[in-house]
């Protein structure tokens, strides 16, 4: 029997490439986003993809699309809590409460409200839970203190979602990918001052699915996947 993954922010970037990741594998894919149109072209007609449209900020919207899912599929073995934004930002004291709060909305509220609903699915037969976190989780870019911080706090969320499913066999775990060639790193790249590395949404979507693969004796608490020479260990 096929398992099932559900795939917030779903319809572009690494969501909709790990979602055809999926797919190709033989998963049961429900893909999640704002949008039901994109969301259907990245589906392209697979017997095994349920779109739903859904506002990961919104309660019941969350709420109804993981019930959805659950009716359509039977479980859901996996969430890739992918959805995110990387706000208007600048220098600190330039930065709006609206960017602020949009980034804590989307990046940090939409990823509790989506864990927590995976894991009230999962607590009669386990599951998995991978939250996608960032680079910017341990170290930031400059000019990004509303992004960096709802990415500390994805941290901290994925360790007390492990710890609480400990018991439960639910595992939880963040993946931490930098510059992979998406929509959101290309804008960065015509902003930057000099060349930006960077690797193949691919790669990052067969990491995902190794994780997802892996069985629930054992967890892959945090993963670092990047370009090799983007400066972030120190190569400069």
């Amino acid at each position: 029997m096929a398992k099932t993954i559900l795939i917030t922010g779903a319809s572009s970037g690494i969501g909709a490439a790990t979602a055809q990741k999926f797919l190709a594998e033989g998963w049961n894919v429900a893909m999640l986003a704002r949008r039901l149109d994109k969301l259907e072209t990245v589906a392209n007609g697979h017997t095994n993809a349920l779109p739903i449209a859904c506002d990961v900020t919104d309660e019941a919207s969350v709420i109804a699309a993981f019930s959805k899912a659950a009716d359509h599929f039977g479980a859901i073995d996996a969430l890739f809590n992918n959805a995110g934004i990387f706000p208007v930002s600048g220098r600190f004291d330039q930065l709006t409460l609206e960017s602020w709060q949009t980034s804590v909305d989307v990046n940090l509220t939409g990823m509790f409200l989506c864990a927590r609903e995976a894991f009230r699915h999962m607590t009669e037969h386990g599951g998995r839970i991978i939250n996608n976190g960032s680079i910017s989780a341990s170290t930031p870019r400059a000019h990004s203190a509303a992004y960096t911080s709802t990415k500390h706090g994805v941290s901290g969320l994925t360790k007390s979602i492990a710890l609480d499913g400990r018991d439960l066999n639910i595992c939880c775990s963040q993946i931490d990918i930098g510059n992979a060639r998406t929509e959101l790193v290309e804008n960065l790249i015509k902003n930057a001052d000099g060349p930006v590395d960077t690797m193949d949404v691919t790669d990052a979507a067969n990491a995902v699915f190794h994780m997802a693969s892996l069985p629930l004796d054992t967890n892959i608490l945090s993963m670092t996947i990047m370009a090799n020479k983007m400066p972030f260990v120190g190569r400069g």
